[in-house]
């Protein structure tokens, strides 16, 4: 969180309202739309529950209905006129909110600027799927990119295909309407066709869709319910793996508040070095131990 103290010359606070659930709101951004005079939400995007925070008198305006420029000209207001405006934003801010472009503005205008996290959509999706995204031996990065091909152009280097490569979990979002692409990109880059996919739709709204299949399915079964918009999936061998084990929280692993058993350290260590010496002999084993 950062914050541009300038006191009496009003306040724009980016709040994020997460992925749909007004129930998933930090106290501290409930407590941000309580205070403002002015809140800005997106009616296509965040539900109307969140405004049940709002208090009586404020000024509430839509901004699926207007352009930036309408959203910038209540920044100016605020400005002059010292108040304090909620900016609420789907998910998290961090995450396509077109924020950037907002806190300069802000600053050139003199205003105190706050952003506060919200609950990402992709961590919305494995909890409902009660998948863990990093697996230890299996997956122990997660990537969150999109297609390339939308309205805003990717970054050379940036392509799905490329990502792909890693075989990690990815959370792929704003993809839907185009999943033939995502199928083709998906393969290319290493994925195998049977490789777990969750597909989420409306992800904690009232008629929120959650579907699994594999890398070879996602077109069909993306095509068949219809999906478009506000979907997204993830990817990777983390979303089928069993049977794995946290070398954090094994009994033979020691940290600074914890000693570790010396039997099953001794077997632990037995374990990695029986790993590594399967890795020089040709294996793929991953000898990355004592985190996830």
């Amino acid at each position: 969180m950062t914050t541009d103290e300038r006191p009496g010359n009003g306040k724009v606070t980016f709040v994020g309202a997460g992925p749909g659930a007004a129930d998933l709101l930090t106290f501290r951004a409930a407590r941000a739309i309580a205070e403002a005079d002015v809140v800005i939400w997106a009616a296509s995007l965040v539900q109307e529950e969140v405004l049940q925070h709002a208090r009586e008198g404020a000024s509430i305006l839509d901004s699926s209905l207007i352009p930036m420029e309408d959203v910038l000209a209540v920044y100016e207001r605020a400005a002059q006129d010292g108040t304090k405006v909620a900016r609420i934003h789907s998910g998290d801010p961090s995450l396509w909110g077109a924020v950037q472009e907002q806190l300069e503005r802000c600053r050139l205008l003199g205003l105190e600027t706050e952003i506060i996290p919200g609950v990402s959509s992709f961590s919305a999706v494995a909890a409902l799927a009660q998948r863990e995204l990093t697996i230890p031996e299996v997956a122990q990065s997660v990537i969150l990119t999109r297609l390339g091909g939308g309205k805003t152009p990717m970054p050379p280097g940036e392509e799905v295909r490329e990502f792909a490569r890693h075989g990690t979990t990815m959370a792929i979002f704003l993809s839907a309407a185009r999943s033939k692409q995502l199928v083709e990109e998906l393969l290319e880059g290493g994925y195998a066709p049977d490789t777990p996919v969750v597909v989420a739709y409306q992800a904690t709204w009232p008629d929120e869709l959650l579907l699994s299949c594999t890398v070879a399915t996602l077109e069909e079964t993306v095509k068949e319910h219809r999906l478009w918009k506000h979907t997204l999936f993830l990817v990777g061998p983390a979303l089928g793996a069993q049977g794995t084990r946290s070398h954090l929280y094994h009994p033979g692993h020691f940290h600074t508040f914890r000693k570790a058993d010396r039997a099953a350290r001794r077997r632990l260590r037995s374990v990695g070095a029986n790993e590594a010496a399967g890795g020089e002999a040709g294996t793929t084993a991953d000898a990355g131990h004592g985190h996830g």
